[in-house]
């Protein structure tokens, strides 16, 4: 077992020694996922483990656990949303390789036998990033006091126009 994270790694040397990694990487190293959150305070608890399965298919079983600062939508506020990844990757060499893998795999492309174990780490926050991000709890409509009596009058006939337009 291994604690610091090489840079990049050889995917078969690693399988056929069944390398495990453990550790934490901060958010703030993560420039792609940082795009999308609110600050990058906090870190990304990882565990990946590299295999071989009785096909033959060399694999990472990743999981990550980190808790995000997001931006709710609807409030925006700033709120921590948890989330935890437990994939399967399937090293594969080329997009046609994809169809050999079996169930439960999901495809990672490694054309020359590499791979970045901290960017797979990333792609996969990323990939967990809600399309919307909303904080638990908040209000499903956002309503403005102020415009209260403003609505109540957009509401009353929206044909009112036309009506006065008829009568010339």
């Amino acid at each position: 077992m291994s604690s610091a994270l090489p840079d990049r790694v050889e995917i078969a040397r690693q399988a056929q020694a069944r390398r495990i990694y453990e550790g934490a990487l901060p958010l703030a190293g993560m420039r792609r996922l940082a795009e999308s959150l609110a600050d990058v305070a906090g870190e990304a608890r990882y565990t990946v483990a590299f295999g071989i399965d009785e096909l033959g298919v060399q694999y990472l079983d990743l999981v990550v656990e980190a808790g995000l600062p997001l931006v709710c939508q609807r409030t925006l506020e700033r709120f921590v949303l948890p989330v935890e990844v437990r994939e399967r990757l399937g090293a594969i060499t080329s997009e046609a390789a994809e169809a050999g893998l079996p169930e439960g795999y999901e495809p990672l492309l490694a054309p020359d036998g590499t791979v970045s174990i901290g960017e797979v780490i990333e792609d996969e926050l990323i990939l967990a990033l809600p399309v919307v991000p909303v904080k638990p709890g908040a209000p499903l409509e956002w309503t403005d006091p102020s415009d209260e009596g403003a609505a109540e009058e957009a509401r009353e006939n929206p044909f009112a126009a036309l009506g006065a337009l008829k009568k010339h």
